[in-house]
């Protein structure tokens, strides 16, 4: 079965966004001085009683797994795609899995890259589950028709997996644009095969979720009731699926969707709509304050897009802690950092804001 892409990733292509410093240095070079705090994120938070934004209890333990994938999507913000061989080692898994007995998370978050194609998938699975932890599995859909992979929605039901599945449009037009043509008929396969284990249908056990995000320079629909019941809808009545709940999530000006906002000309007018629709009341419900981000090499971030960015954890400021990492981690260390932020955080806030978990604001 050939795999949908509608692109090639960045490294490949030795792209000059390929680095991360190119991408920091892009968004920074914007002239946003006519804005608010004139673009700067720190600026902002101030102006909206925050002097520093600093981490809440550790709730969710998220893990990416690796680069490779069986997609390479027009928007994705990790580069990923069948030329990244970054995938992370059992030793590094291990690791995760003695510092997680360290914290009180209650979730662990699997992401990639397609996750399923790291080698010790299964393994970290069946060990967040032993240790009773609620286990998200970032799946992109596709990867699920894969010979090697077909008895997996079987196996996550059987651990009471809940499956986030990244589908931007119930229409295939719109996610064929931003995903690859046959995408969206072999998404459709996937969910059928979820359902028919169970998936989807108001078991807390077997919980299905979609994921969406535009497919081009706009926000997240802040109508989140609205937008799911029409997605309910047209899925059942064309396809015969039911799913458990959508959450729509704001495209971050990092990585491949940077490069689409530059080429096509929308990244002055993108910045320009993120930082117009600043919404402070996004601010306390962030994620890189509840969210400890594994990197495949275990280095620590305070969020997904940080890590993509090359942004790393920070140690606390005047105290002689170790490095963040996983293989050294230290959870006193890691609720006493200084969380990072840059001008992309603005995706995270604007509108009802944006995290890997939807929404933010009510």
């Amino acid at each position: 079965m050939p795999s949908p892409t509608a692109t090639v990733s960045l490294q490949q292509r030795q792209s000059k966004l390929a680095s991360t410093k190119q991408q920091i240095n892009l968004l920074e070079s914007i002239d946003l001085s006519h804005l608010p705090e004139q673009g700067d994120f720190e600026s902002t938070l101030k102006q909206n009683a925050w002097q520093t934004l600093t981490p809440a209890n550790l709730e969710i333990f998220q893990i990416n797994v690796g680069k490779l994938c069986n997609m390479t999507c027009r928007h994705c913000h990790v580069d990923a795609g069948p030329d990244r061989k970054e995938n992370m080692s059992r030793a590094t898994i291990d690791a995760c899995l003695a510092a997680l007995d360290q914290t009180e998370a209650h979730t662990v978050d699997i992401t990639g890259g397609a996750p399923e194609l790291n080698p010790h998938f299964r393994y970290l699975v069946d060990q967040c589950v032993i240790r009773g932890k609620h286990v998200i599995d970032r799946c992109n859909l596709t990867v699920l028709l894969l010979p090697t992979m077909e008895d997996l929605p079987e196996w996550f039901a059987k651990r009471g997996v809940e499956v986030v599945c990244s589908l931007p449009h119930f229409r295939q037009p719109n996610t064929d644009q931003q995903r690859g043509d046959g995408t969206f008929e072999q998404s459709i396969n996937a969910l059928q095969r979820l359902n028919a284990v169970g998936y989807g249908q108001g078991n807390p056990s077997r919980k299905l979720t979609l994921m969406s995000n535009p497919s081009d320079a706009t926000l997240s629909c802040n109508q989140a009731a609205v937008l799911e019941k029409m997605w309910k809808q047209g899925l059942l009545e064309n396809h015969n699926i039911t799913f458990d709940r959508l959450i729509a999530i704001n495209n971050m000006p990092i990585s491949r969707h940077l490069e689409w906002l530059e080429q096509s000309g929308n990244l002055q007018a993108y910045m320009e709509l993120l930082v117009n629709a600043f919404n402070p009341d996004t601010i306390a419900g962030l994620m890189c304050r509840n969210t400890i981000s594994v990197s495949w090499d275990g280095r620590l971030f305070d969020c997904d897009f940080n890590q993509m960015l090359d942004l790393e954890a920070q140690s606390p400021p005047h105290q002689d802690y170790p490095s963040l990492s996983i293989h050294n981690f230290d959870p006193h260390s890691f609720a006493q950092r200084q969380i990072r932020t840059g001008r992309h955080c603005f995706g995270c806030t604007a509108g009802k804001g944006s995290s890997c978990s939807g929404a933010i604001a009510t």
